[in-house]
């Protein structure tokens, strides 16, 4: 099994009043393959995978965790997954992931364990936890939270009552204003905004899954969505649609008393290739 809960003691030694900011870089969509010479809409996603972590490496030093927020490996097999767990490894920096619908989560827990990489569902860092929600469904590209995930999400934001949290899963809970995309958004996010809505210290929700960025908020709570490190959708358009933005990621400071700054960093273009004519992936 993986380790259910993780704790970072990088700010151990400061005094509760001096603590910086805790520092993720969300890496999400990957696309990686089983071969090296895989394309998705004309892009090489390994490649784009390593120009994104180029750029994220130059950051390196004040990062305390990677999250990895699904679609890691298109094709969920278990050569992809250890070459992605090598090379986050070969990183340095401790990774925490989660599957997204194009994954297989057994597969992934499996693979993508050992050394800095981790499958938690809570991890620790400062004052706050970092919950990891499972919200994919076999057979589908939208998302689900079963009664068990919701029960982890609830216990989770009650017994870290003292700590703020930031939720993250790979599925959005609210819509993106693309029709296309929103029909594969969470199907059930009502009961999981009900459980944000009774926990104050329920700070910050973070996915993948879009291809693009979102920011917004739901009752106080920051709602964030994160380019690929690959191909990228047209944002607010209801039909499906390639962009020609460059890959990226995206970056959090979360804050001593509950803030959360944050922005997205690309790399200055996509490697060649990119078809625009492809209808869907």
């Amino acid at each position: 099994m993986a380790q259910d809960i993780i704790k970072l003691n990088s700010q151990s030694s400061r005094p509760a009043n001096q603590q910086r900011p805790i520092r993720v870089l969300q890496i999400t969509d990957c696309h990686l393959h089983t071969s090296l010479d895989w394309k998705l809409a004309g892009i090489n996603t390994q490649i784009s995978f390593e120009w994104v972590m180029s750029l994220a490496a130059q950051q390196k030093s004040q990062t305390d965790l990677l999250l990895l927020t699904g679609d890691l490996v298109h094709d969920a097999s278990a050569v992809g997954y250890t070459r992605l767990r090598n090379s986050v490894q070969e990183f340095g920096i401790k990774a925490c992931c989660l599957p997204g619908n194009h994954d297989n989560p057994e597969m992934l827990t499996r693979h993508m364990r050992g050394g800095l990489v981790e499958v938690p569902k809570e991890v620790k860092l400062g004052n706050w936890v970092i919950i990891m929600l499972d919200s994919t469904q076999p057979h589908s590209e939208g998302g689900h939270l079963s009664d068990r995930e919701l029960q982890t999400l609830e216990r989770s934001l009650r017994e870290n009552a003292d700590r703020h949290a930031l939720i993250a899963l790979h599925h959005h809970p609210v819509h993106i204003n693309s029709a296309w995309m929103d029909k594969m958004a969470l199907d059930n996010p009502e009961p999981f905004l009900s459980i944000l809505d009774r926990y104050d210290n329920a700070n910050g929700v973070i996915w993948g899954h879009i291809h693009q960025p979102f920011d917004a908020e739901h009752n106080g709570i920051r709602m964030m969505g994160t380019p690929s490190t690959c191909i990228q959708f047209i944002e607010n358009q209801d039909k499906f649609g390639i962009s020609t933005a460059p890959p990226g990621f995206r970056w959090l400071e979360l804050l001593p008393d509950g803030g959360i700054n944050s922005g997205i960093d690309r790399i200055a273009a996509l490697p060649p290739g990119l078809d625009l004519k492809t209808a869907g992936y």
